[in-house]
C-alpha cells in the first residue's frame, strides 16, 4: 500500500479541521484496485472519518453529491 496526498480543503465551520484527498495504491494488498481516500480531521492532524472511493464510481459519486447540494437550495 501507498498513499500519497493530492490535496486539502478547509472543513467548513471549523476552525483547524480539514478535508484530505489521497490516492492509495493497493489499499487491501497485492492486486486490489487502487482508490481516492476522503479524510476528515477536525483538529487538522487525526483524521475522524475516512472513506475509500474506486476511481470508477468517482463520476457517479460526484453525480449524486451535486444532486444532494441542489436539494438544499
Amino acid at each position: 500500500m501507498s498513499t500519497t496526498e493530492l490535496s486539502t480543503i478547509s472543513l467548513h465551520g471549523t476552525k483547524k479541521g480539514i478535508i484530505k484527498i489521497s490516492d492509495i495504491i493497493e489499499p487491501y494488498g497485492a492486486g486490489s484496485n487502487d482508490v481516492v481516500s476522503i479524510g476528515i480531521t477536525l483538529n487538522g492532524s487525526d483524521v475522524s472519518w475516512k472513506a475509500h472511493i474506486p476511481y470508477e464510481n468517482i463520476d457517479e459519486l460526484i453525480e449524486h453529491l451535486q444532486k444532494a447540494k441542489a436539494a438544499k437550495k
